[in-house]
């Protein structure tokens, strides 16, 4: 793990909370990285947050900027939305891309709109490995999920009142079902409030814990209630942190295209690491 005082900034969608690093000037090394991640996105010890973003060029030059994605665990993760909206924000408010930006991840490049104020809009890749109903037996009995690759993996779960789920006690089990294997899935707990408004809450791999808000796990509850024509696009989806994300997207021809994600950002703190943080 790194010892230098290293710059971050603390940024927030939504309630999913992130350090950023600018590492253009090669703060960390990302292959070596998971353990400083683990150490700095410990709650009450360290900065805590849900993942941590290294921002760098981006090696083909196709992009305004790169980035690697790791989740607090240390596993390094393919996409994230409201991670997404949070780098583009950075980005834009330093220079490194306009207020119409692209970013390399690994899943591909993504789109991303600064829209004003806090508003932010990023582009989703098309989802894939649909699966309508995926029957899985848990200590409540045997139901019925959705599934989805948003970005990462996702299982959508409806239920008929969203306060009284455990999501943990539920999530965690699902997340390591047999049928999900061997990824493993993020877990959404979804109730549908109208024919354009879902409320949801996410256990999240990776975090291995409930999270206020999780953009790809947004996206995939409004598609997969979409293509089962329980809702109708845009989706205003009402998260546990309680701010309400966006997903558009258009259905042509049985496929997803257009597919977007967009809400608040904010800013929570700029500031430099100090190596006790790592302790």
């Amino acid at each position: 793990m790194s010892d230098r005082a290293i710059p971050i900034t603390k940024m927030s969608g939504s309630g999913n909370d992130f350090i950023l690093v600018d590492n253009r000037q090669r703060w960390l090394d990302p292959d070596r990285a998971a353990p400083w991640v683990r150490a700095v996105c410990r709650r009450a010890l360290s900065v805590g947050a849900d993942g941590v973003i290294l921002l760098e060029a981006d090696p083909r030059g196709e992009a305004d900027f790169a980035w690697r994605f790791f989740n607090s665990d240390g596993s390094e993760a393919e996409m994230c939305g409201n991670g997404g909206r949070c780098a583009a924000r950075f980005a834009h408010d330093a220079g490194l891309a306009g207020e119409t930006l692209t970013f390399r991840t690994k899943v591909g490049l993504i789109r991303g709109w600064v829209l004003g104020g806090r508003e932010v809009r990023v582009g989703l890749t098309p989802p894939r490995d649909y699966r309508s109903a995926v029957e899985i037996e848990t200590a409540g009995g045997r139901v019925r999920l959705a599934a989805i690759d948003t970005g990462v993996p996702h299982a959508v779960w409806r239920v008929a009142d969203l306060a009284a789920v455990p999501v943990v006690g539920w999530g965690r089990p699902a997340r390591h079902h047999p049928a999900f294997a061997p990824r493993g899935t993020n877990v959404d707990f979804v109730q549908i409030l109208g024919e354009q408004d879902v409320a949801i809450r996410t256990y999240e791999r990776g975090v291995e814990d409930e999270t206020l808000a999780c953009g790809t796990g947004c996206a995939a509850a409004a598609v997969t209630l979409g293509l089962a024509g329980e809702v109708k696009p845009p989706v205003r989806l009402l998260t546990r942190g309680g701010e309400t994300l966006i997903v558009d997207f258009r259905q042509v021809e049985g496929r997803i295209a257009d597919l977007t994600l967009q809400g608040p950002v904010r800013y929570v703190f700029r500031g430099e690491l100090h190596s006790e943080a790592l302790l």
